[in-house]
This record gives structure tokens, sequence and C-alpha cells, in this order.
């Protein structure tokens, strides 16, 4: 998440030679120049680096006095905002063969294709675990100096660094027999070393060790825990498919913002998709002007439409509640301003479609019995979450909460009930929905 970064002195020395980092990760925007995933640093001229390139590879970089002692680059991008990669890298410097001295994985297969491959030398001490180095993750920090411009955009889940042995992946993941999907060890057996580190975000404290070597670290920045892992991938929104102007995603493509610099119609669909079922979501109105819409849509964002005006779409107009199905105006119901929270329910089943505002079933409907809502046709092929937005003279924005537990960095105000156990909403989740996804949809 941007700006937000967590550091750690170290305090003991470990292991020069060997150590292994694995974590969960997933992206949210692509193309930046150097978006750092962990960093340990002894000064600008002797550290060892995990980041991502303008290319959208995976790099791992460490300069020993100035010197480039390694640097892979994977020919192999990682450009999918929808899912979660496991990244291992091994470090065992007194491997005879180079190619064994750092080693990089994805989802448990070894990438052995790079761009640029320089390894250490042999029995190379590298800047892994000297007592005084500064170890960040989510930037570069070198000692004495400040965090790097270039912050994580993402999630991430799991971190985990093990100080003095090289494990293969398998330590930290499984194939699911059932899905076929790599998945994550909740409890990886593994000797963590004087300066390993478990970091599951899953603690009021995100920084927390939960290794049993109390190696924790502090956090700068508004992190904030998330119901979106690996085990149960949310829907977010899509930044890879944008119609007009592409607006500015944060908070893991949670948070849309568009900038007065257009006065077209901006149109962003989400990751995840609804072919049948009962989904709910719901959206926080931050700022905007009229033009603001919110409802669903089975096209993709190069539609060269606005959201409601074509077939199978439905919008719902911010400043006077007008609603559009399928390009006919449909029932005016309730418009909206700074700080509501609007709750879309959509049920398959039965072909509805209903809105809320602060938890208040508009035109006196109720999704949990079925009664009121809006009539939607069925999708030709799957019925996603969206938001459309005309910048005119001001900012518009809007956080939005599938499930993962916030609106941006600030977490609800008071869970709602919700039968399904998934996904952690402001309001109660009527009576047979669910939040959208990967778990959502296998109900």
């Amino acid at each position: 998440m941007a700006s937000t970064y967590l550091t750690r002195t170290i305090s003991s020395a470990g292991s020069e030679t060997k150590g292994t980092f694995s974590a969960w990760i997933k992206r949210s925007v692509l193309g930046g120049a150097s978006d750092y995933i962990w960093h340990t640093s002894e000064d600008a001229n002797n550290d060892i680096k995990i980041l991502t390139n303008s290319s959208d590879s995976i790099r791992v970089r460490g300069i020993n006095n100035g010197g480039v002692v390694v640097n892979l680059i994977p020919n192999k991008v990682f450009q999918d905002v929808s899912s979660w990669y496991h990244l291992v890298v091994a470090f065992d410097t007194t491997q005879a063969t180079e190619a064994d001295r750092v080693k990089m994985y994805v989802n448990g297969v070894q990438i052995t294709s790079f761009s640029s491959a320089t390894y250490p030398s042999q029995n190379l001490n590298l800047k892994l675990n000297q007592s005084g180095d500064r170890v960040t993750i989510g930037t570069a920090y070198d000692n004495g100096g400040s965090p790097a411009a270039a912050y994580w955009n993402g999630l991430m889940s799991q971190v985990i660094w093990v100080d003095g042995t090289a494990y293969a992946p398998t330590t930290f993941g499984s194939v699911n027999a059932t899905s076929g999907e790599w998945t994550p060890n909740s409890s990886p057996s593994v000797t963590y070393g004087t300066n390993g580190y478990k970091l599951t975000f899953e603690d009021a404290v995100l920084g927390d060790d939960t290794s049993g070597n109390t190696n924790d670290f502090t956090m700068s920045g508004s992190g904030t825990s998330t119901k979106d892992c690996p085990s149960n991938v949310f829907a977010t929104f899509n930044a890879l498919d944008t119609f007009y102007t592409t607006p500015t995603f944060t908070n893991g493509n949670t948070t849309l913002e568009l900038n007065p610099s257009s006065s077209k119609d901006t149109y962003v669909p989400t990751t995840i998709g609804m072919t049948s079922g009962k989904y709910y979501t719901e959206a926080k109105f931050i700022s905007g002007v009229a033009y603001t819409y919110i409802g669903i849509t089975d096209k993709p964002a190069t539609a060269s439409k606005i959201l409601g005006d074509f077939t199978n779409s439905v919008r719902l107009r911010g400043d006077d509640g007008t609603t559009r199905i399928n390009n006919v105006a449909s029932t005016t119901l309730t418009s909206f301003t700074t700080n509501d929270i609007i709750g879309i329910a959509v049920d398959l089943t039965n072909l509805k479609i209903y809105y809320s505002k602060n938890g208040v079933w508009m035109n006196s409907a109720n999704p949990s019995s079925g009664t009121g809502g809006l009539t939607i046709t069925a999708p030709d092929h799957a019925y996603f979450f969206a938001w459309q937005c005309n910048s005119g003279s001001s900012v518009c924005k809007y956080s939005w909460n599938f499930g993962n537990g916030t609106f941006g960095t600030t977490a609800v105000a008071s869970a709602g009930t919700n039968a399904s156990g998934i996904g952690v909403f402001e309001y109660d989740v009527p009576t047979g929905y669910t939040a959208l996804s990967t778990k959502g949809l296998n109900l």
C-alpha cells in the first residue's frame, strides 16, 4: 500500500550465506519503475533487495561495496492484478553450482529463464543478517537515509524470512488436490534462525512476528489488515480494464479517484464476475459530481457507452437517484452524497438488483425476502460490479468494500451480520447473500 512500510533493525548477527524469503503478494498497479517488496541494507553500497521493475517482472539485486553481486531478472512477467502470487527466493552461496546460490520460485515453480543473471561467488557473505542492518518490507531504506519513493503497490500476506536455511517452496505452499491451485501452508515447518520472522498481518499490530522470535517490525503509514488473502481472493477493480481516462487506484484497487482533468466518463468493472448466486457489496461515496454511477455490467470497459446505457448493464446515479437498466430509464430511488454508504445486492437466481443507503433498502425493498428490487436480465457472460464517473470540475472518489472489511484504510465502523461468514461489511448482509470472492463463488 502506497507510503506504507515496515522496518526493523537487526540486533544479532546471523547467517550471511543462507536464508529464505517467502511471501504472498497481490499486485495493484502495473508498470512501476521499482515497487519494493523486501530490502535489507547496511548502507547505500551494501544491500539485497527484491522488487518489481517497469516491465512487470520481479527482480533480485544485491551489491557489496558498490559492486553488483546478485542480479536476477526473469523473462517472465507478472501482470495478474486479480490473483495472489507466491514468491520464494532462496539464498545459499555455499553451493558449487552458481545457479543454485540464488533460486527464485513463483507459485511453486522455479524460474530458470532470465534476461539478466548474475550470481554471487561461492561462499560470498551477502548482506542478509548483519547486526545493525535495516530490514524493510514495502520500500527500500538505506541506513541513515530516507525511504525510497517506490512503495509496494498491492497486498502482502504471510511474509517469512528464514535465517540460515535455504528452503524449497514446498515448505511454504502446496497444490490443492481439488482445485489444482498453489495454496499456502498456514504453519510451515521451518527453523527460523536468529533473525527469522513470520508476519501474518492478522494481529492488531501488523508488524508482529508470530514465529516465536519476537522479531517485530515497526509500521510507518496507514496499513490495514484485509480479508483478501491467498485462500479467499476478493473482487477488486480491474486496473487492466478501464475506459477513457484511467483513474488512480489505491488500497488494493478498492479505492478509485478521478481528478478533474477529463470530461470523459471513466468506466471500471471488477476483477471477478457473477454468473449465478446472490452477492452483496458496499460503496462509500467520498467526493464527486452529478455524473457518478454505480451498478453492474457484463461488458468490458472497452464498451464505448455509459453504464446503464447498453444491454445487460444497470446504474444508480448519485445526485438524483435515477436508475437505468439496459438503456431504459427505470424507477427513481434515493440520491446520495459525501460519506453515504451504498449497498448493492445482486440476485442472479431471481434476476433482481437492490440498492440500500446507509443500511436502509431503497424503495422499501427487501432482498432477504425477495420483495421489491429492480428486474434485470440474465447476463450474456457474467455480471461485474462497476463504477463510472465524469470528473467534471471536481475530484470523483469512491471506496468500495467487497467484503475485505475496509473502506480505504479505515476498517468498517461496526460489522453487520453475515450468515455466510465470508467477508466483513458495514451493514447486515441480506439473508442468502455473500461476498464476491473465490469462496463466495463456491457456496
